[in-house]
């Protein structure tokens, strides 16, 4: 009985030891920040890992930057090298007038890729960031080895005027001289009604460090013009992602939708557009996955992207 006894303390300690060490290694890693000329556009991302995994291409929502990625890329940076772009018109990028349909801001993401050396990656999108994604996955199938998309929907699929995310459609057409006038030194204010209101609690959200960041990085000149552009293009995007979408994919996706927001329609979606699909709730969460329900998201995308 004691030498169970003994056996089970020395297995707790190895656990904890090994719990500490990958506690300790992502608490290290090394995040750098760089700038790229690509496609007529200058993209700021961050960049961390080796190892011979695949790479992995993290592109992030509305009101978010790269930023809300660091987390994930700890966590992958001891197998992937892992790539986190501000997108056209967000944080560190430029904001040109136009180029703000997906399959554009996917192009971007792509000659990224390419002037980085990368022949194929794994790519991983939420909110805008998905729709980037999945037109990334489309144009470029065969130098793609697998997609994620995270809570939001796919613009031209299936009956996606029905979505949960569409409740509050003024904001899809709230743009121009007015509106800009309306949010200028007001970001916050504006960006707090998504944060709060497409979370399952508004107090467990986006954090208030990264609100203050993200408003500030929203709040650069043309920066809120070039976020409205994201949702202007809607309707060519549904026109492109239609079109899109009667070539099937075949690569491995993921789907992870929070139970309180899109829930199962965007795992619908996904079936629609790729013949190999998982789908996975996000028990009690909102729009906020990475925020809002870490201990389920991390590990269900880790898991994935680590296959």
């Amino acid at each position: 009985m004691k030498t169970l006894l003994r056996f089970f303390q020395r297995a707790a300690l190895g656990g904890l030891a090994l719990f500490a060490a990958t506690v300790a290694h992502a608490a290290n890693v090394d995040i750098q920040s760089h700038t790229a000329n690509v496609n007529g556009v200058t993209l700021h991302y961050l960049q961390a890992g080796h190892g011979d995994g695949t790479p992995v291409v993290l592109l992030h929502g509305y009101a978010e930057t790269s930023r809300m990625w660091q987390p994930l890329m700890r966590e992958l940076a001891g197998r992937h090298v892992v790539i986190a772009p501000d997108l056209r018109g967000a944080g560190g990028s430029s904001k040109p007038a136009g180029g703000y349909d997906k399959k554009t801001m996917a192009q971007d993401i792509h000659a990224l890729v390419q002037s980085l050396g990368y022949p194929k990656v794994k790519i991983v999108g939420h909110d805008i960031g998905l729709m980037v994604a999945y037109a990334y996955a489309a144009q470029y199938p065969d130098q793609v080895e697998s997609v994620v998309l995270m809570d939001a929907f796919l613009p031209g699929v299936g009956d996606w005027t029905k979505v949960w995310l569409l409740r509050d459609l003024w904001h899809f057409h709230f743009y121009g001289e007015t509106p800009l006038k309306l949010v200028d030194g007001r970001e916050r204010i504006y960006f707090e009604h998504f944060w709060n209101d497409f979370a399952a609690d508004r107090t467990h959200s986006v954090p208030e460090a990264d609100r203050q960041f993200y408003a500030a990085q929203y709040a650069q000149p043309g920066g809120m013009r070039a976020g409205f552009e994201y949702f202007r293009n809607f309707e060519q995007d549904a026109k492109d992602f239609a079109g899109l979408a009667q070539t099937p994919l075949h690569m491995p996706m993921l789907v992870l939708s929070g139970e309180k927001a899109g829930g199962q329609f965007l795992i619908d979606q996904g079936r629609m557009v790729d013949t190999n699909v998982e789908g996975v709730i996000i028990k009690g969460s909102g729009h906020w996955l990475m925020e809002e329900a870490p201990g389920q998201t991390i590990p269900a995308l880790v898991g994935f992207l680590d296959r």
